[in-house]
């Protein structure tokens, strides 16, 4: 790891900077400016420093410098977005724009999207791929708003990268859905750029589409393999159809048994019936959790979820079935473990004090 102060750090990636310009080594650059941005209350006065530079490099380093600052630092976010929007309304240089696209959504801020939509149209292809992945951290709003309007239309660009990455963001990162944006991934299951084909194809898979369920069936087909999110998708369909295919592939890491068990109509009963008894023996176990079994609207796995006051996402159930070695009783007694009762919830099952010794 680089020592150094974050205004050390800066100074070799800038350096680092000007020695790969024109070739695709920007290892150390990153590295370097990771670790400056770490120090968010060091980096924030540095980065808005080198974007008010004349110099477009320099402009651009602060760009990245904020994007990482603000990654790591939530304290950072605020005030980064009010000076990367600023600094959009006046940029001409694409190679800034691409990294303020990508720096302008880690700060996870909605001012982010009108920035985004307006370089959405820029003329410079790379710029409009970067803005087509930086809306995942910002997309929030409805399924008719400005951000997804321009990503539908950049599902339709000219460059090929540009529609993946779109397609990618819209129908794989972006848990909203409507007609019009079934109807923009629907179009791309004929795209002649296979890799965007693909996301069409597991972007309506998200969405429980029944068209793509024979298209899916091809990408498990492919001789040279599946790619993870491909079997990701099979795991939210969830047919039979799809089994197959599925069974061609050894289990392993990739989520193939995931898949398996949501397409295996007698696996499925199992993981669902042992659900119930899962949650069931929750309830007498330890009722103060208010455990719920459910699944979320755009993914196929069920989910354990628990009472907000527990502090606890939740627990992926069939991760926890095997965590219990499939037994749905020990797996109760794993979570009543992990989670201990409150001080409230034990004085509130206390008899009432009557005030008369007994």
């Amino acid at each position: 790891m680089e020592t150094g102060t974050a205004a050390e750090l800066v100074e070799r990636a800038l350096t680092a900077a000007r020695a790969a310009v024109g070739t695709d080594d920007s290892d150390e650059y990153g590295t370097l400016l990771w670790q400056a941005a770490a120090d968010g209350a060091a980096s924030l006065p540095l980065g808005l420093e080198l974007i008010g530079s004349q110099d477009p490099t320099v402009r651009e380093t602060g760009c990245d410098l904020l994007g990482h600052a603000s990654d790591q630092n939530e304290a950072v976010r605020a005030e980064t977005a009010t000076a990367l929007v600023a600094l959009a309304e006046q940029e001409t240089e694409s190679r800034v724009l691409r990294s303020l696209a990508q720096a302008i959504e880690r700060t996870y801020d909605q001012r982010a999207v009108p920035v985004l939509v307006a370089l959405a149209g820029h003329p410079d292809a790379e710029v409009r791929r970067r803005v087509a992945g930086s809306f995942a951290g910002v997309v929030t709003g409805p399924p008719d708003g400005p951000d997804i309007h321009a990503l539908i239309t950049l599902t339709r660009d000219e460059d090929p990268r540009v529609r993946t990455w779109a397609t990618f963001t819209l129908g794989f990162q972006a848990e909203v859905d409507s007609p019009a944006i079934r109807t923009a991934l629907w179009e791309r299951t004929t795209d002649e750029n296979p890799d965007t084909r693909e996301e069409g194809i597991r972007g309506l898979a998200r969405r429980h589409d029944p068209r793509v369920v024979p298209l899916l069936a091809e990408l498990l087909d492919d001789p040279d393999g599946a790619h993870v999110l491909t079997f990701s998708a099979a795991r939210i369909m969830g047919v039979p159809e799809l089994l197959p295919a599925l069974l061609e592939y050894e289990p392993d890491g990739a989520g193939v048994t995931a898949a398996v068990n949501a397409c295996d109509p007698v696996r499925r009963a199992q993981l669902d019936a042992s659900a119930w008894e899962l949650v069931s023996t929750l309830h007498r176990l330890r009722p103060d959790l208010d455990a719920a079994v459910h699944m979320e609207r755009f993914d196929g796995g069920l989910s354990l979820g628990l009472g907000a006051t527990f502090g606890s996402s939740g627990y992926d159930v069939e991760a926890l079935l095997a965590r219990a070695d499939g037994s749905p009783v020990r797996a109760a007694g794993l979570v009543a473990t992990d989670l201990p009762r409150t001080g409230f919830e034990r004085h509130a099952r206390r008899p009432p004090h009557t005030g008369q010794e007994t």
